[in-house]
């Protein structure tokens, strides 16, 4: 499977932006999708996961009710909404795939990654 993450920018903060995350390749199997960010100087943390059917979401903390993951499996393609972006949420953001139904919180049990899309949100 291979993934392509678009859509990131340069924003203020209280603006939204809409990530896509486009899967190819082989797409016949079940998977989940995660999204991941990565600040400057900081480990890759966790956003928020979607399972493969779309009826299961989990987010971190720090996003919930400001982002929304949802997933078009007509499109293969999975998206990260996010609303009243604050300069905290300045990162490198990720999609990542699975080979399961069912997500995970952990960068170590996805085995496909996309490129990254930077996302920068100034005060």
């Amino acid at each position: 499977v291979q993934l392509q993450a678009s859509g990131g920018g340069s924003v203020q903060a209280g603006d939204s932006l809409r990530l896509s995350c486009a899967a190819s390749g082989r797409t016949d199997s079940m998977y989940a999708v995660a999204w991941f960010r990565q600040a400057p100087g900081k480990e890759r943390e966790f956003v928020a996961a979607i399972t493969w059917s779309g009826g299961g979401t989990y987010y971190a903390t720090s996003v919930k009710g400001r982002f929304t993951i949802s997933r078009d499996n007509t499109k293969n393609t999975v998206y990260l909404q996010m609303n009243s972006l604050k300069p905290e949420d300045t990162a490198v953001y990720y999609c990542a795939a699975r080979n399961f139904a069912w997500y995970s919180v952990f960068v170590r049990d996805y085995e496909y990654w996309g490129q990254g899309t930077q996302v920068t949100v100034s005060s």
